[in-house]
C-alpha cells in the first residue's frame, strides 16, 4: 500500500524522440555551455535557476514549482553503458530493460502480471496513444490500449474492434521485425480478445468525471486528462502509459523545444492540481522518460542523437531533489561528442518497483543501485 491504505499507482510519460536534457535541466554558469551552443542554447538571464550550477529552462516553470514543493526528483546522466543513438533501438532497450540483447516483454508487463497475476482486470494497465507501448507487453498480460477516451467510450463494437486491430496492427508493425513475427503472432493470440473486456467499463469514467481543472488542446494534456478520468473512476488501474512526441530536434530546435516543454509542463501541473482537488493525489507517482539526450554541441539548427539524459519523478510522495550526476562538460569526459551516462537507469526502474510498487525488482530488470525517490 501507498502508506494511506490506497494501492500505488504509477503514470508513465514517454517523451518521444530524444529530449535534449542540457536544455532542460541547465549547466547555466559553465561556459563550456554557451561555447558549444551558439544557437541552440538559453541565456543565464531566462534560466530559473535551482541552485548556482543548474536551472529549469523557462518555459518549464511548472516543474519548477513542483521541484520547490519537494515533489520533483531530477535524475541526472540516466542511460546505460555504450548507447545505441537510434531511436528504434533506444526505446526498445528502455522499454524492456535490456540493453545487450532483444527481449521479448517489457518491464511494466512484467510488473503488471505482479499485480494482477490471474489476469482478472483488463484495466490494471491502461495505454493513451497510438499503438501498444512494448514496456507493457508481456505473455497472459493483458493492456487496454486506447487512442482517447472520448470517442472510445462513445464507440460502438464494431468500431471498438477497429479500433483495437489499428492498435495491434501498429504494435506488430513495429515489434515484428526485432522480435520475430511468431512471438508478435503468439502475443496478439493470447491477449488480442481480451482487451474489449475493458472497453464497457471504461466508458463510465468519462460519465463520473468532473473537474474545475481546464488541461490545454495538445496530446499530452488531453491523455494526462483521461489518466485523470480514469483514476478517479477508481476502476482499479495500477499502470498508466501515455507519450508525447515530437522531440527528434535535429532542426528547428529553438521554436519546437519550448513548446513541447511548455505543453509537457503544463500539462503535469494540470494533472496534478486535478488530483489534488480531487483528494486523489497521494497515491500516484509520475516517471517522465525519453531514449536518450542530445549531443553537447549543436549542429547550427538543432542538436543530434546523444547518449545521456534525464528522467524525472513525480509526486506527492516523492523525496524531491537532484540525483545521481550531471554529466561533466569537459570534452576528455564526454562520451564521444555526448553527455556520458553517469547512472544506469535499471536503478531507477528497480527503485519505483521495490519503493513504490512493493514489488521485487530482480526477476524484472535485475540488480541495480537504487535512489530512494519515494517515502
Amino acid at each position: 500500500m501507498a502508506g494511506n491504505g490506497k494501492s500505488p499507482i504509477l503514470v508513465v510519460v514517454q517523451v518521444t524522440g530524444g529530449n535534449d536534457f542540457m536544455n532542460t535541466i541547465i549547466p547555466y554558469t559553465n561556459d563550456i555551455y554557451f561555447d558549444s551552443r551558439p544557437v541552440v542554447r538559453i541565456s543565464q538571464d531566462e534560466v530559473l535557476p535551482l541552485n548556482d550550477e543548474l536551472g529549469f529552462n523557462p518555459n518549464t516553470a511548472p516543474l519548477k514549482e513542483l521541484y520547490d514543493q519537494g515533489k520533483m526528483a531530477i535524475i541526472q546522466g540516466i542511460g546505460y553503458a555504450n548507447s545505441t543513438r537510434s531511436h528504434f533501438r533506444g526505446q526498445d532497450i528502455w522499454q524492456t530493460g535490456e540493453p545487450d540483447k532483444i527481449a521479448t516483454e517489457g518491464w511494466l508487463g512484467k510488473l503488471v502480471r505482479e499485480l494482477d497475476p490471474k489476469n482478472e482486470n483488463p484495466l490494471t494497465a491502461v495505454s493513451f496513444g497510438k499503438g501498444l507501448p512494448r514496456a507493457l507487453v508481456a505473455k497472459n498480460v493483458t493492456v487496454t490500449s486506447v487512442g482517447a477516451l472520448d470517442t472510445y467510450g462513445l464507440m460502438t463494437g464494431i468500431s471498438a474492434q477497429e479500433e483495437r486491430e489499428r492498435a495491434l496492427s501498429i504494435f506488430q508493425k513495429m515489434y515484428a521485425p526485432a522480435i520475430g513475427s511468431g512471438l508478435v503472432r503468439e502475443y496478439l493470440a493470447q491477449t488480442g480478445t481480451d482487451v474489449l473486456r475493458g472497453a464497457d467499463i471504461l466508458k463510465r469514467a468519462p460519465e463520473l468525471y468532473s473537474s474545475t481543472v481546464e488541461y490545454a488542446e495538445n496530446p499530452i494534456a488531453k491523455s494526462l486528462r483521461d489518466v485523470a478520468r480514469v483514476h478517479l473512476a477508481d476502476l482499479g488501474t495500477r499502470v498508466f502509459y501515455v507519450q508525447h512526441g515530437g522531440y527528434d530536434t535535429h532542426a528547428n530546435e529553438v521554436p519546437t523545444h519550448p513548446r513541447l516543454l511548455t505543453e509537457l509542463s503544463g500539462a503535469i501541473m494540470d494533472f496534478t492540481q486535478d488530483l489534488q482537488d480531487h483528494e486523489a493525489a497521494d497515491n500516484v507517482v509520475m516517471l517522465v522518460f525519453t531514449e536518450f539526450g542530445r549531443r553537447v554541441r549543436d549542429n547550427g539548427s538543432g542538436t543530434d542523437h546523444g547518449a545521456g539524459g534525464g528522467s524525472f519523478v513525480i509526486g506527492e510522495r516523492v523525496n524531491g531533489g537532484l540525483y545521481a550526476e550531471y554529466p561533466s562538460l569537459d570534452p576528455d569526459k564526454q562520451d564521444n561528442g555526448d553527455l556520458s551516462f553517469t547512472y544506469d537507469f535499471r536503478g531507477l526502474y528497480a527503485s519505483l518497483l521495490e519503493q513504490w510498487m512493493s514489488v521485487d525488482s530482480t526477476p524484472i530488470v535485475g540488480t541495480y543501485d537504487q535512489v530512494q525517490v519515494v517515502n
